[in-house]
């Protein structure tokens, strides 16, 4: 497959693309509360597609523009002036961006970069790893106070990332939190300094690029928990097999072996 190379700069829309070394880094772009629409949804699958396909790109981060909110969720107003079929059907193709998101065969880090409420985490939860900014706002899933559901995902994901009980507790009373109480539960692994946290980000996101990290066994540990936690174990153990084969015909498995047999750094090409 040809290598898609990335512009450097990102391009007028509602998910801002660029690459830098290897990261490709999505921002969701409509300030103040990057509240998504069906336009926007559309971006974000583009840009994730994009990342993809291209061998250059090893980890995608996504993050909101400005400091107040990586994302809102879901445009309330637009919501509220279209017909129930609409609200369906956006719902559907939403999930089905998600759902390429979490499947994508690269690490996708969510650098939430400000508050991260309904749907906003519901896109975070999509992502494999959360990296939040230190006391830059709040966390939850409060969509019981509209008298809906987290309807992107959210009632599933949240209840497999901390627990039945805890999840429920927090969709049904719709309470919002700190991202230290996020830490706390496992929903957010890790909290970087407010001043120049993008760049603490993307130095994170290097350590699993070339030549630091193979990246496509990272992408193959990414398939091998994703798919096989929702399958019977004996699926997922052939899978988790099926995965290895593939890794040990990759250059980079010859360069781990070999540079451990010959006691030295690793140089993976990602190939």
């Amino acid at each position: 497959m040809a290598t898609v190379t990335a512009p450097e700069t990102a391009t007028q829309k509602l998910v801002q693309y660029r690459a830098d070394g290897g990261i490709a880094i999505l921002t969701m772009a409509d300030p103040p509360a990057n509240t998504y629409t069906y336009e926007m949804m559309r971006d974000l699958d583009e840009a994730i597609l994009r990342a993809r396909f291209d061998d250059g790109i090893h980890v995608v981060v996504l993050t909101g523009a400005g400091e107040k909110f990586f994302s809102a969720g879901a445009n309330i107003r637009m919501l509220a002036t279209v017909p129930p079929q609409f609200k369906y059907y956006f719902c559907l193709h939403a999930n089905e961006t998600l759902q390429r998101l979490e499947q994508t065969p690269k690490l996708v880090i969510a650098a939430l970069n400000g508050h991260t409420v309904g749907g906003g985490l519901e896109i975070a939860l999509a992502c494999d790893l959360r990296i939040a900014r230190r006391d830059a706002g709040k966390i939850g899933l409060p969509e019981v106070t509209l008298g809906v559901l987290p309807g992107t995902g959210g009632t599933q994901r949240l209840a497999r990332a901390i627990g039945k009980a805890r999840a429920l507790e927090l969709m049904v009373t719709g309470r919002t939190f700190s991202f230290d109480e996020a830490q706390e539960l496992g929903l957010v692994q890790d909290i970087f300094d407010r001043q120049d946290f993008l760049p603490q980000v993307l130095d994170y996101a290097r350590q699993f690029c070339p030549p630091n990290k193979a990246s496509r066994a990272v992408g193959r540990i990414k398939r091998a928990v994703q798919t096989g936690a929702e399958v019977p174990l004996a699926e997922a153990l052939g899978l988790e097999r099926e995965l290895q084969q593939l890794l040990f015909t990759s250059e980079d498995a010859h360069e781990g072996l070999t540079a451990y047999a010959e006691k030295r750094q690793a140089e993976f090409k990602g190939k």
